[in-house]
């Protein structure tokens, strides 16, 4: 399956249920009615955390690999950044519709820079402005692997720690998706760092492979 289909595919059937958990509330043991299984933007702190600090640290991966689509120099990196731009792109979505109990739709559309950069701290935005300085070249290449190596680890431990105590249906399952495509990523950065020769920011560039 196309990969940008497989992730649109995943935000609307996890989209899908929040409008109609707002507008059926189901009735409790007592009579009463029990609140939407949405996350809305009043969920617990949380749900409120996972959100927040998925955002930022997917704003950071998502505006860096935006800027690196260009100058990357390697064809599998280019691959990877047009995979991570898709994702993010995704992720983002699916977070901001559960935050909103927002209508299902199939699109997902591309956050603008200024949104992007709202959700960053001071650090993230200056590494940003780093990147953006630095010369298309093998340099850039591996600056930009251990970047998003740094980023995927903490967003697996962001969905990770969520998971440990969850407290909302459609959150707890989209953390459990994007876990599993975290996952993936990094098993990929994992193989194209071995591909630059061990640490990305230690080494030259692509180790040679050994001709037969």
């Amino acid at each position: 399956m196309n990969r940008r289909l497989l992730v649109a595919s995943i935000a609307t059937l996890i989209a899908s249920p929040v409008l109609a958990q707002t507008n059926a509330p189901a009735a409790n043991a007592a009579g009463g009615a029990t609140e939407s299984n949405g996350a809305a933007a009043n969920g617990s702190p949380a749900s409120q955390k996972h959100i927040k600090d998925t955002m930022q640290v997917g704003s950071l991966s998502l505006l860096m690999s935006r800027d690196a689509l260009p100058k990357l120099t390697y064809p599998k990196l280019k691959q990877f950044a047009d995979f991570e731009i898709a994702e993010q792109e995704t992720v983002a979505d699916v977070l901001k519709a559960l935050q909103s109990n927002a209508a299902p739709n199939g699109s997902v559309p591309s956050p603008a820079e200024a949104e992007l950069m709202q959700n960053l701290d001071d650090a993230q935005r200056a590494m940003i402005a780093k990147m953006r300085e630095m010369k298309a070249g093998l340099a850039f290449d591996r600056e930009y692997i251990q970047q998003q190596l740094d980023g995927h680890r903490k967003l697996l431990e962001i969905q990770e720690t969520y998971l440990r105590a969850p407290d909302n249906l459609d959150q707890t399952n989209a953390a459990k998706l994007a876990r599993g495509m975290i996952k993936e990523h990094l098993t990929l950065l994992g193989d194209l760092e071995r591909m630059f020769g061990g640490s990305a920011r230690m080494n030259s560039g692509p180790r040679n492979r050994r001709q037969p």
